[in-house]
């Protein structure tokens, strides 16, 4: 048997390293040697990634070799902003190809059915890891202007430098408007939904409203709400009510309807009255649409306040923040902000994921 199984990555990123010979030093701040030694880091793990090795051994080279040439070739970057060379690119295409390699072992080397040693979390992260790596060596190695799109590091520095601002916008648009009115208006929508099941005449007056509602533009709500309700955060509440009462009205509707004659019959045979049948039976069938209802509620809920607060707020706000410091060119600012906003709305719904789970145990999408 012979010992080498080549693949693709691992092939690719071979040639992209001898290609990556033709451009040393990487950077001004580079020297040969260092040059050199990722040279030597992507060739061994390429090379070694085409043997027949195990998988805790196979997974180890790829870390180190991929994170190791990664982490020299950033450390490179060290006062020689926008002169990298081709070989610099060529050297962290060949570094990306081996991380990729190392999150197609991890799935289980590609193949539909096969059981990897990563799980449903590391193998996310590691993608995500590799796209900041990406984005922090093309920025500052090509030299984009910061004004266009600031690095990964610059936003990280922010973050760590402007806690109490970005804590008091998490206050002001997370904490007051956004969860008022997700829970009031998915709230109100479902229970809405349930009267509307019970008197048909209610749904068949509502649905059309909740369709012209739902095609209205949200820039055109938002400044009618800042006039009704004031500048402060109830405004963006109002917001965020209207946006998310139509779709878990027309979610929780949907569920309902979503059980057969069959079971219904079966239930009115044990004497069932109708709100038993509604508790026991009907409710149970429209959880997924449910929750269905309530993840998308969660990013319309964020989205919603936010640009509300375009329209008028407090001194204060991840909108009013984003708004005014576009103006004054701190973009490092602006992207702070996004990536606070971009990480609440993903343990929102994280957590929203994980209650559908245990609520919904039983739906054929979770079974093996």
């Amino acid at each position: 048997m012979s010992v080498f199984r080549p693949n693709w990555q691992a092939l690719l990123a071979l040639l992209a390293t001898l290609y990556s010979l033709t451009g040393l030093p990487f950077t001004s701040s580079m020297s040969q040697a260092s040059s050199l030694m990722v040279v030597a880091i992507l060739v061994a793990g390429a090379l070694l990634s085409m043997m027949r090795l195990g998988y805790a051994m196979q997974t180890t080279v790829l870390a180190l070799s991929s994170f190791g040439a990664a982490a020299m070739l950033i450390a490179g970057l060290a006062d020689a902003f926008g002169n990298a060379t081709q070989g610099y690119f060529a050297a962290l295409a060949a570094a990306w190809l081996l991380g990729w390699r190392l999150v197609t072992v991890l799935s289980g080397d590609g193949s539909r059915g096969s059981e990897g040693g990563g799980s449903a979390i590391i193998v996310p992260a590691l993608f995500g890891i590799w796209v900041l790596i990406l984005w922090e060596c093309i920025i500052r190695g090509a030299g984009v202007p910061f004004v266009l799109l600031p690095p990964p590091s610059a936003i990280g520095l922010r973050i760590t430098t402007s806690t109490s601002i970005l804590l008091a916008d998490f206050k002001q648009t997370v904490l007051k408007a956004v969860l008022f009115g997700y829970v009031v208006g998915s709230l109100t929508g479902f229970l809405v939904a349930i009267l509307a099941d019970r008197f048909r005449f209610f749904a068949n007056g509502l649905l059309p409203i909740g369709n012209m509602v739902s095609a209205l533009p949200m820039i055109g709500i938002a400044p009618v709400m800042v006039i009704w309700f004031g500048f402060d955060w109830q405004s963006k509440a109002a917001v965020v009510i209207v946006m998310t009462f139509f779709p878990m009205l027309v979610n929780t509707l949907a569920g309902l309807a979503a059980t057969g004659d069959m079971e219904r019959d079966l239930m009115r045979t044990y004497g069932a009255t109708h709100w038993q049948v509604l508790l026991k039976l009907r409710l149970q069938a429209a959880m997924p649409f449910i929750f269905n209802a309530l993840k998308i509620n969660s990013t319309l809920a964020l989205i919603g306040a936010i640009v509300a607060e375009f329209f008028g707020t407090p001194i204060v706000g991840m909108g009013f923040r984003i708004s005014t410091e576009v103006g004054r060119m701190n973009l490092d600012m602006v992207w702070a902000e996004i990536a606070m906003a971009a990480i609440v709305g993903s343990l929102f719904y994280g957590a929203l994921a994980l209650l559908e789970r245990t609520v919904t145990f039983w739906h054929p999408s979770y079974r093996r």
